[in-house]
């Protein structure tokens, strides 16, 4: 057991929140999780030696209080996947971050590891990138010492592009030329775990395999042995699409497309590429579960 060391994980029970609990037990890292409710945690978390719960809303300061006493370094993957409270990017991305922050802070924690998102600099044009990049600023000028990773798009979101070759047909913009190194959520967290002993500031990290959007949705028909077709749409249509949605749609709906419409029409490929899983076995894996629906 890392006994000089208390992490506290907030963001624990997302996607990737749970792959870096795993991870932090498995290396016996001493670790505190902020959740909204205990009672949806499975029984055997909350009687794990290692691990403490607290109950405190992330984005209501004052159910933060303490939280970060006795705590060494804070990990946050606070963020806004899919909208289904109508809080923004503003509120969550930053701001609750921001809460986290400043407890941290005010606890003498002595390093703050937050997950953001690939380029991030670019991205701060849309909602969520200024909202990540807000944080990333305060961070960065906050005094504590620090750590920024920025994966690019995780399997789960691929999970899409799935979708849509299981129904016969994907739709891309442009010619799919588009690259990525989209990594699982168990590579990425044994990198951000590897933080806690790292001085790196800032880690650009993606999966072992780099593919364009065209080879993903070729792959996915090749998995769930389908013919292969791919619609292309012109980038018109999504540029429209973005105009238009900004003024129709609600400001919860339009957020989530804003981003996805936005890195479709940018590479995302990291230069760190690290990982034992492969996207093929993941595909391999979601035809399995959907051939035993």
């Amino acid at each position: 057991m890392k006994s000089s060391e208390k992490i506290l994980l907030a963001g624990a029970t997302g996607y990737l929140g749970q792959f870096i609990l795993a991870e932090l037990l498995k290396k016996e890292y001493p670790t505190r999780i902020v959740v909204r409710n205990k009672a949806k945690l499975p029984p055997a978390l909350l009687t794990h030696p290692l691990l403490e719960v607290v109950e405190a809303e992330v984005t209501k300061p004052n159910t933060l209080l303490g939280v970060c006493e006795g705590v060494t370094q804070v990990i946050s993957t606070v963020g806004i996947t899919r909208q289904k409270d109508k809080l923004t990017y503003e509120q969550v991305d930053y701001a609750a971050n921001k809460n986290l922050l400043d407890e941290a802070l005010r606890s003498g924690v002595r390093k703050f590891i937050y997950i953001s998102v690939l380029n991030g600099e670019a991205l701060r044009p849309i909602a969520i990138g200024a909202a990540k990049e807000r944080f990333v600023d305060t961070l960065k000028t906050s005094g504590m010492d620090y750590c920024i990773v920025r994966p690019s798009a995780f399997y789960s979101d691929i999970a899409t592009i799935f979708s849509m070759a299981k129904e016969g047909k994907v739709r891309l913009f442009g010619k799919g030329q588009y690259a990525m190194n989209p990594i699982h959520g168990e590579d990425l967290a044994e990198v951000c775990v590897a933080q806690l002993e790292s001085s790196e500031k800032e880690v650009n990290v993606g999966g072992a395999e780099v593919f364009t959007q065209y080879e993903i949705a070729t792959l996915a028909f090749e998995v769930l042995h389908k013919p292969v077709k791919v619609g292309f749409l012109p980038d018109w249509v999504r540029k429209s699409v973005l105009k238009i949605g900004k003024y129709l749609l609600p400001k919860s709906a339009y957020g989530t497309i804003e981003f996805v419409f936005t890195v479709m029409a940018m590479d995302s490929v990291a230069p760190m590429k690290v990982g034992k899983h492969r996207l093929k076995a993941f595909f391999e894996e979601l035809r399995n579960k959907y051939l035993h629906l």
